[in-house]
C-alpha cells in the first residue's frame, strides 16, 4: 500500500491517532505504515570515518544497533559489562557486515568509578566521537543496589549514562558534529518524573522503576540539548516501540507472550537511533523522538514537567555522580 502521495496533514493526523493508539503505533504495525511517509535513509557511507559508541551492545537493539552503524561506515565501539559477550558481538558483527570496523568496550555502565576508568581510557585512545548512544537497560523484579550504593536502575538508565556523557563531552565536541541519544521507553509517558525518591527506597516496584528512570532519562536529554544549544553536539531521546528483545523475554514474559505476533523486531526497534546519529535532524525542546519524528514528552491531559522538579532532578545526578552543576537554558 502506497501511503506517500497523501496529503501531508492527513499523513500528520493519521501519525498522531497510531502514537496515541499503542497497539499501532508502538507495534510493527506502525513502522510498516509511517515507512512510507517517514524522513528519508541516510546516506550509505554517512558514518565513513566517523566513531560511534554503543552502550548496552551485545544483544537486542543495542546489538542491532552496531550492526547498523558498522553498514553505514562508521568505527563502532561495541560496549558491555561482559567480555565473552563484548568478543562474540564483535565477531558476529565482523562476519555479518563486510569490512566492519568494530572495537570491543568493557564496562559497566551502572559502576560509576568503571566508567570514569573506561572514558580515560577511551580518551587516551580515540581523538573525537561522532556519536554516543545510551541503550544499556534491565528491569530487575527486586530493588537491587550497586557496588556505590545505587539503586541498579537509577545507576544504568540515569547516574551512569549522564557521567559517562559529561567525561567524554572533550571528545563529542572535538568530533565537529556529534550526537547523543538516549534510548528510552513510550513506557515513561506511565510515571511522573519523581525526585523526592530518586533511589527508591519506598515501596520498590521493577516495572515503576523501570518507567521512572525512562522519564528521567527524557528530562535528562532534553536538558543536556539545552545545555548544548548553540553547539554542534545535538542530544536527543527516543523509544523503539514494543520489540522483541531478550530484555522483554526476560523481564516482561507474559507481555511477550499476548503481543508477540505484533512486536517489532530488533532492527526496526534500532533504526531510529540511527537515523539520529546518520543524519543529525534538527530538534525542538523535548528532543523526544519515535518513528524518525518527534514526540510529545507528555500525553494531551498530562502537565509538562515543573522548573523546579526538574532543577532538582538534575541538582540529585549532578551530586551523586560528582559532576559540575552547570545547567543552563534551563525553562524558568
Amino acid at each position: 500500500m502506497d501511503l506517500s502521495g497523501l496529503a501531508r496533514p492527513a499523513t500528520e493526523l493519521l501519525d498522531g491517532v497510531m502514537d496515541r493508539a499503542l497497539v499501532v503505533g508502538y507495534t510493527k504495525i506502525g513502522s510498516g505504515l509511517r515507512r512510507h511517509w517517514w524522513a528519508a535513509d541516510a546516506d550509505p557511507q554517512a558514518l565513513l570515518g566517523k566513531r560511534v559508541v554503543v552502550a548496552g551492545a551485545t544483544a537486542g537493539i543495542g546489538l542491532a544497533m552496531a550492526r547498523s552503524f558498522a553498514a553505514l561506515g562508521a568505527t563502532v565501539h561495541l560496549l558491555g559489562r561482559n567480555p565473552e559477550k563484548v568478543e562474540t558481538s564483535c565477531a558476529a558483527i565482523r562476519e555479518s557486515v563486510a569490512g566492519a570496523h568494530v572495537v570491543g568496550e568493557v564496562c559497566d555502565v551502572s559502576d560509576l568509578d568503571a566508567v570514569r576508568d573506561w572514558t580515560t581510557d577511551f580518551a587516551n585512545r580515540v581523538p573525537a566521537l561522532n556519536g554516543l548512544v545510551h541503550n544499556a537497560g534491565l528491569m530487575p523484579k527486586d530493588r537491587v543496589l550497586t557496588r556505590e550504593g545505587h539503586e541498579v536502575q537509577l545507576a544504568t538508565h540515569v547516574l551512569g549514562p549522564h557521567l559517562m556523557t559529561e567525561r567524554l563531552l572533550p571528545l563529542l565536541r572535538a568530533a565537529g558534529g556529534a550526537s547523543v541519544v538516549w534510548v528510552s521507553s513510550g513506557g515513561m509517558y506511565s510515571s511522573p518524573l519523581v525526585v523526592d525518591d530518586l533511589e527508591f527506597r519506598r515501596g520498590y516496584n521493577g516495572v515503576r522503576a523501570y518507567a521512572r528512570t525512562k522519564k528521567m532519562q527524557v528530562v535528562l536529554a532534553d536538558s543536556w540539548a539545552r545545555r548544548l544549544a548553540g553547539t554542534d553536539i545535538r542530544v536527543e531521546s527516543m523509544h523503539p516501540g514494543w520489540v522483541d528483545t531478550p530484555g522483554v523475554a526476560e523481564y516482561l514474559p507474559r507481555f511477550r507472550v499476548l503481543t508477540r505476533p505484533l512486536l517489532r523486531d530488533v532492527a526496526d526497534g534500532a533504526d531510529t537511533a540511527v537515523w539520529l546519529v546518520a543524519t543529525r535532524p534538527e530538534s525542538k525542546p523535548g528532543h523526544f523522538w519515535h518513528d524518525r519524528r518527534q514526540r510529545p514528552t507528555t500525553f494531551g491531559w498530562q502537565r509538562h514537567e515543573n522548573p523546579v522538579t526538574v532543577r532538582r532532578l538534575l541538582e540529585q545526578v549532578s551530586r551523586l555522580t560528582g559532576t559540575p552543576d552547570e545547567w543552563t537554558g534551563l525553562r524558568a
